[in-house]
């Protein structure tokens, strides 16, 4: 039920049930798969046992005896750790923690297997960002590979990052009969603020400051164990997966190594137990995520200003639940859902600005007070969505980060599908000043984005311009991040040009304060319209109409032959082994899976 005396806003309830009615048929395909899962016996009375042996062999005594005899609930951890990434180093200890906590309640617990995590920092601009997005169904994959011993009640899922949540929440999803957790790790104490250190990039693109200075900004920014505290991909996971259901209350950016973090992982296990079959409360993952819980999680990452990636990545979470999302729902959403909350890019904040002045808790109380989210869903927790919203403090710790539904910083959530003869796009406009949410300029062509900072290193940019940046969709090249564009494109735009970004890539959790039409579907690669454009052509990027328009006459453009795109596939760094998930990943919109 929604709060006393809160219906749920119309806007909302229509998005819902247009979800509902589209979902019909692959939903109940979905639901019916997990139930007839669930039906079956205990792993310990349907395995074989060779099978069992092999599953329990490296278990200590007390607990082979407890699984195998006492027949005790068993869990299966499936890890991102590595200690290269500071966002999934702290998960080194985690495992005897959860070990420990299993064995007080009474049950078992194996790590069943890890997933590849990589990092959009550090691959940005080089050919490893071309696997990036494609990690996500490997991620998946693994997941899958992990949980395949079929020999666990439960799941806990140890992952943060940027493809990282994505991928072992589909994973888990293709497991639907299983009750699972996400268990975070927590983002690393505020370093260098994120507005300096922009500025610091942006120095360096204007050759103001030397490569020693720029290394000497980004190493106080990026400087310890936990997640980057800017809130781009990462951070806006663990608010979705707040908003979903699917963390124990409070966990998201709490810091590591405290007591308090301990205890959050700890409650983890119990929490597991809790919803199993042999629990209190059974709730497998495949039924707790369902239209309602992801609305909420649509509703939480516009209210936040969070990442344009989850307008890919969650069209794909849906999908695995059978359920269907499009841009249309996001936008429509946004026309309602106010932005609550200010951090950088969006602000000046870092996360741990925002987890003080009143974090996920207050994002959840005020949209489930303004009737902008469902609260009649399951969750992991035994108060509901709303034991998310419980520890809110009754005013904002700072009005500057997060304000309340009924005084927003903006009464919409800032994010806009755009639409017109250049195919449909995205727009995040919530970082972006209100003079530059139309701009309409000559566009400058570039078919990488190397080729775009080279034309400005050589001084070429010194008009206003529409940078048309193609064959970067899925299938081009494994749809990268464009993030390296970011700083070039701010210093023109500072010098007072008209600028703006049109493109069938990504441009990263971290879009900043240039328009940026984003993820243009269909791509470029088979003749989608920006293999069209030339130099000189006319491009109106309008966030306030919702167009997104090129400026030629039908007859000129229709006689164009479409751009060829690259020549060859791309080789080396491992780029050849995700050829056949270029071949067949879907559109932008539809989530560019490569497993449908």
């Amino acid at each position: 039920m929604q709060p006393p005396n809160v219906s749920l806003h119309p806007v909302v309830d229509r998005v819902t049930a247009r979800i509902v009615a589209r979902s019909q048929a692959t939903r109940s395909a979905y639901l019916a798969v997990v139930d007839s899962m669930i039906q079956r016996r205990p792993p310990q009375d349907r395995m074989g046992c060779a099978n069992l042996a092999h599953a329990y062999a490296a278990l200590p005594g007390a607990d082979k005896f407890r699984v195998t005899v006492e027949k005790a609930p068993h869990i299966g951890v499936v890890t991102a750790y590595n200690d290269m990434l500071s966002a999934h180093q702290p998960y080194e200890v985690f495992p005897p923690v959860l070990r420990d906590e299993a064995r007080l309640a009474g049950a078992t617990l194996q790590v069943a297997g890890g997933v590849p995590a990589m990092c959009d920092g550090i691959t940005q601009g080089t050919p490893g960002m071309e696997l990036s997005l494609f990690s996500r169904d490997a991620i998946a994959m693994a997941t899958a590979v992990a949980l395949s011993h079929d020999v666990f009640d439960a799941a806990l899922l140890l992952g943060v990052c940027d493809k990282i949540v994505p991928g072992l929440l589909i994973g888990a999803l293709h497991y639907g009969h299983l009750p699972c957790v996400f268990v975070p790790a927590g983002p690393m104490g505020s370093g260098l603020p994120n507005k300096e250190k922009a500025k610091v990039r942006e120095q360096y693109a204007q050759g103001l400051v030397g490569r020693d200075e720029l290394l000497a900004a980004e190493s106080a920014a990026y400087h310890g164990p936990g997640t980057c505290t800017f809130y781009g991909t990462a951070n806006s996971n663990q608010m979705l997966l707040e908003a979903m259901g699917l963390h124990v209350p409070g966990a998201a950016f709490e810091a590591p190594g405290t007591a308090e973090r301990e205890r959050l992982t700890r409650q983890a296990v119990r929490t597991v137990l809790d919803i199993g079959k042999r629990g209190t409360r059974f709730t497998p993952i495949g039924r707790l995520v369902d239209e309602r819980c992801i609305v909420n999680a649509m509703a939480a990452l516009l209210a936040t200003g969070g990442s344009t990636n989850h307008l890919i990545h969650w069209v794909a979470v849906a999908r695995a639940a059978g359920i269907l999302i499009d841009w249309t729902d996001f936008d429509e959403l946004s026309s309602v859902v106010p932005l609550l909350a200010r951090v950088y890019p969006n602000g000046e904040a870092d996360v741990n600005q925002f987890q003080a002045a009143g974090g996920p808790a207050w994002i959840l109380r005020e949209l489930l007070g303004a009737g902008l989210m469902h609260a009649d869903v399951l969750s992991v927790n035994p108060g509901g969505i709303a034991d998310g919203a419980a520890p809110a403090p009754a005013q904002s710790g700072d009005l500057s980060v997060l304000r309340p539904a009924a005084e927003p910083f903006s009464p919409t959530g800032g994010l806009r599908l755009l639409q017109g003869r250049l195919g449909r796009a995205v727009i995040k406009v919530s970082a972006v000043p209100e003079d530059r949410h139309v701009v309409e300029a000559p566009a400058r062509v570039f078919d990488s984005q190397e080729a775009l900072l080279a034309a400005f290193a050589a001084g070429e940019l010194t008009s206003d311009l529409v940078a048309v940046v193609r064959f970067q969709g899925p299938q081009a090249n494994g749809m990268p991040e464009l993030h390296k564009l970011t700083p070039p494109l701010a210093v023109l735009q500072n010098k007072g040009l008209r600028v703006a970004l049109v493109t069938d890539g990504r441009m990263s959790g971290a879009s900043g304060k240039v328009p940026a039409a984003i993820h243009v579907t269909p791509e470029a690669l088979g003749g989608g319209p920006l293999a069209r454009v030339r130099d000189g052509d006319r491009i109106r990027v309008d966030a306030v109409a919702g167009t997104l328009d090129v400026l030629v006459d039908e007859a000129t453009w229709a006689a164009r032959t479409p751009a060829a795109g690259p020549a060859a596939e791309a080789t080396g760094f491992g780029r050849e082994l995700f050829a056949n998930f270029r071949r067949h990943a879907g559109g932008a919109e539809q989530g560019a899976c490569t497993w449908l």
